[in-house]
């Protein structure tokens, strides 16, 4: 039996209560630079230390970790909602509409991912709100796929035929019967692309083509500290040690999510 992984909630709701209100309560700026505070290890007056210019590590992480969250949950959102969207006109509609959709979905496929998003990114200045649009257009294929086969599944149960054939309007009966069999499949997926998007902005920031000074992201800081990794292990550590956090929590709640939804649909059939 699956257990609520209660650690993973507690830890990711303090990570993101500390991006977004740690600011308020922990007065160092991120951007300041002090000349005699160069890489100096964590202690209590920089908890997690200063990098090379002499900026503490805390007060980045914390502004950083505004920007890979925005990015994260901003690029899942829109990634959910075009899978949704297609998933379930494929679904729904089938025949053409299904085919069309196929083509379009192994014309993404063709392409690994994240050489597209390099490919894409390399020709547009990255920003945030870039960022999203760019790891969105490029993630939503699994999320279609699983809910185009989902609504495949639904359309063909007998009282959605019924509904069809007594002239139901389809918007009525996409809202009021699919959508909620539908809801979970969406919150697993939109819990794993939080992380998925996380991870390809930090992976794109550590090549040096995702956000750039002065913005800020874990990502970039991870990428800063690599050429002091041997003489301040702690520039590196922290920021990769925070996009762990938020990966594997993310991971245990969809897990159990998942969980939960398989235990439903075996449970009614």
């Amino acid at each position: 039996m699956s257990k609520i992984p209660y650690a993973s909630i507690f830890v990711l709701i303090f990570i993101i209560l500390l991006v977004y209100f740690g600011g308020y309560f922990y007065h160092f700026s991120p951007y300041t630079i002090h000349k005699n505070a160069i890489l100096l290890p964590p202690s209590i007056h920089h908890i997690f230390g200063t990098d090379r210019l002499g900026r503490d590590l805390l007060a980045r992480i914390i502004q950083g970790g505004k920007v890979s969250m925005t990015i994260g949950v901003g690029s899942s959102l829109i990634t959910s909602f075009i899978g949704l969207i297609v998933g379930v006109s494929a679904g729904f509609f089938q025949k053409s509409t299904d085919k069309i959709f196929i083509v379009v979905i192994d014309l993404f496929l063709t392409f690994p991912t994240f050489f597209l998003l390099l490919a894409l990114v390399s020709y547009i200045n990255a920003s945030i709100m870039v960022l999203i649009f760019v790891i969105s257009i490029t993630g939503w294929m699994g999320m279609a796929r699983m809910i185009r086969s989902e609504s495949f599944e639904i359309a063909s149960k007998p009282y959605i035929k019924i509904l069809k054939l007594a002239k139901v309007s389809n918007i009525k009966i996409i809202f009021k019967y699919f959508a909620p069999l539908l809801a979970p499949i969406f919150f697993i997926s939109f819990t794993f692309g939080v992380g998925g998007a996380i991870l390809a902005e930090s992976g794109l920031s550590f090549l040096g083509i995702g956000i750039t000074p002065p913005q800020m992201s874990w990502g970039s800081i991870l990428n800063e500290g690599k050429a002091v990794i041997d003489i301040a292990w702690w520039v590196s550590f922290f920021p990769g040690f925070f996009i762990f956090l938020v990966i594997f929590s993310l991971v245990n709640i969809s897990d159990y999510l998942q969980h939960k939804t398989n235990k439903q649909e075996s449970f009614v059939g």
